[in-house]
């Protein structure tokens, strides 16, 4: 005998998940695994980058003491330097007044005395006396005749009563040649 079963059968049919829904799935899961490591690969490059510029950092900080030492030497160096051109000039200079006293005197002769010498940027003024007139053109004619004296000129000559002695006063100016 047949038997037919025209009942809907007990047996169940499992639930599917559509294709669309798996494919979808295990993209989004790789797209995770993607996205955590490029994070993890960029966060590397940011600490490397972040390590360079430590690094830059502390050599700048060293080129930045480097220069300051530099900067204090040729700072120390241009004031050695500014003072030896003042001891060279003061050298140079020191001579000056030893050479115009030694050629003041020297042409100075019998009858004629000094009272005053006075030194203002180059110009020398000299004050004094003479017994006469002829002792002083004297004078002047020897401090003309000199090699390092220039522009010897007689300012001022007057006669003047000292007592009972009839002397003359007298003004002198010249340059020193250096």
């Amino acid at each position: 005998m047949i038997r037919i079963n025209l009942l809907p059968s007990a047996k169940r049919k499992a639930d599917i998940i559509p294709p669309v829904f798996i494919y979808g799935g295990i993209a989004a899961v790789l797209i995770l695994i993607l996205m955590i490591v490029g994070m993890f690969i960029i966060n590397s490059r940011i600490s490397g980058v972040q390590n360079e510029i430590a690094v830059k950092q502390q050599k700048l900080n060293q080129l930045k003491t480097k220069l300051e030492e530099v900067k204090n030497y040729e700072r120390n160096n241009e004031e050695v330097r500014a003072k030896a051109e003042v001891i060279e000039k003061l050298k140079k200079n020191q001579v000056v007044p030893l050479r115009l006293l030694d050629e003041v005197s020297e042409m100075l002769p019998k009858g004629v005395w000094l009272t005053a010498l006075l030194d203002k940027n180059g110009t020398i003024s000299i004050d004094g006396y003479a017994y006469s007139n002829t002792e002083l053109v004297s004078y002047v004619q020897n401090l003309k005749s000199s090699t390092y004296l220039t522009e010897v000129m007689l300012v001022e000559s007057r006669q003047t009563e000292v007592g009972t002695y009839s002397i003359y006063k007298f003004k002198l100016q010249f340059r020193m040649k250096i």
